[in-house]
């Protein structure tokens, strides 16, 4: 019994002998400094990628409560006929050539811009279809104004309504383009 323990010890020392001296490691020191490097810079891009996001929702967030808080306003004080023909006077010092310039400038930009965007929200889905439906409103009452032939201020007043609508049609519109174009 002594004997077989010996005889395996032998061959168990015989092998050992056989090894190389030294192994060589797997990388050396420069290469364990490059992978530490390259996953280091994978984090950093993550952690850029994730902040172009957090700051991209922040400006959906401001533009659809800025948008909700006008159509609140809006709603609120809806512009009469009556009340038109009373802000005459402060209505006639705008340019209402310049207003018709810019909210044709605007609404053709709209215009080039696909019906649904690629990334669609909720919040702001849902702050296009106000605005537009207001738009509409407005259009309906500039027309039964000129239909009825009533005082030119009232148009105006209308009119620059109308205009400030469609900015802001445009401003929710531009944050879905930025949104969808992000990361």
């Amino acid at each position: 019994m002594h004997t077989d323990l010996d005889t395996q010890t032998g061959a168990i020392v015989n092998r050992l002998r056989q090894l190389p001296d030294e192994m060589q490691p797997p990388c050396d020191w420069q290469e364990f400094e490059r992978r530490a490097q390259h996953c280091s810079s994978v984090r950093r891009k993550r952690l850029n990628a994730t902040q172009v996001a957090i700051t991209a929702l922040a400006l959906v967030i401001v533009v659809v409560g800025v948008a909700v808080w006008n159509r609140i306003d809006a709603s609120r004080d809806l512009p009469s006929i009556a009340a038109a023909q009373e802000s005459a006077a402060h209505m006639q010092s705008i340019d209402a050539a310049s207003n018709a310039a810019r909210a044709q400038a605007i609404e053709s930009w709209l215009a080039t811009l696909s019906e649904e965007p690629v990334v669609v929200r909720v919040g702001t889905r849902a702050a296009v279809a106000g605005l537009e439906d207001r738009i509409a409103q407005v259009d309906d009452l500039l027309t039964s104004v000129r239909v009825e032939g009533a005082r030119p201020d009232g148009v105006v007043a209308l009119q620059q309504e109308r205009a400030r609508l469609v900015g802001s049609l445009a401003q929710v519109r531009y944050a879905e383009v930025v949104a969808a174009q992000s990361p």
